[in-house]
């Protein structure tokens, strides 16, 4: 059964996990009192799920390949940010494992729907 809708997409539901995770860190102190590090994790956290969304909507395999490597990319700005919270003690080191967990979810999920993807475009162009 084909999807016809991003919700069906296990890569964007992943995504919503991290996003709440992040929202959910973030009301913490010291974390809440630093915006700019707030601010920064949780629009990197949201460009993981919107642009799977995003790439969805636009009808193109290539242009959905494009934003699953944007959300991919994005994911890994969330990851490299969950660093500085532990090292800046803004998280506990169990807090950052559930987030650091998340986000090599939600990256191997995308690389998975890419090469997905790039094999069902390899296999259609026979």
């Amino acid at each position: 059964m084909p999807i016809t809708r991003f919700e069906e997409l296990e890569c964007w539901k992943q995504a919503r996990i991290l996003v709440n995770i992040v929202f959910d860190l973030c009301e913490k102190e010291p974390l809440s009192k630093d915006f700019g590090t707030k601010d920064q994790i949780r629009r990197a956290s949201i460009s993981v799920m919107n642009n799977v969304a995003e790439g969805f909507g636009r009808h193109s395999r290539k242009q959905f390949l494009l934003f699953l490597d944007y959300s991919t990319a994005s994911c890994m700005e969330v990851r490299s940010m969950s660093y500085v919270l532990v090292d800046r003690k803004y998280i506990t080191p169990d807090e950052f494992e559930k987030l650091y967990n998340q986000t090599i979810a939600c990256t191997n999920l995308n690389i998975g729907l890419i090469k997905k993807l790039e094999r069902d475009e390899a296999n259609s162009a026979k």
